[in-house]
């Protein structure tokens, strides 16, 4: 399982000084861009070399707990399941300072060719280097 830290800034807030929901959203896509950045896939490069892109395609997601300003959140990103043309992340955020689990989402990934935006296979090469993180 890939984790990333991420600090809750002021800008992430609400009015009741918690983080706003969509937000958790971003929280979320960062530490599956920095999973693909450690496994030596770049976003910008897929789009270049491959012409592909990964866009979400469906998201499941539960608040469990506020995350709130200052707030030191560990994110952790896993594949669960891996398809054709798709794979699936289990991803949780947790507060840093007590282990709390304050979300958990179920987001599914799929691979478009970068000019039609159409689903496509995932090329071989870079399936197997999810795959070997899987």
């Amino acid at each position: 399982m890939f984790s990333w830290p991420v600090r809750v800034y002021y800008e992430d807030t609400d009015a009741g000084g918690v983080v706003y929901h969509a937000n958790y959203l971003c929280f979320l896509e960062r530490a599956r861009t920095e999973w693909l950045r450690s496994l030596g896939l770049e976003q910008d490069q897929l789009r270049q070399r491959d012409n592909i892109l990964f866009a979400v395609r469906q998201l499941e997601i539960d608040y469990l707990k506020p995350a709130r300003f200052n707030d030191a959140l560990i994110v952790s990103a896993a594949v669960a399941r891996m398809g054709r043309a798709s794979f699936t992340f289990a991803q949780t955020i947790v507060r840093e300072a007590d282990g709390v689990e304050l979300c958990r989402a179920e987001v599914k990934v799929a691979c478009v060719d970068a000019t039609t935006f159409r689903p496509c296979a995932i090329p071989e090469n870079i399936k197997a280097e999810i795959g070997s993180d899987h």
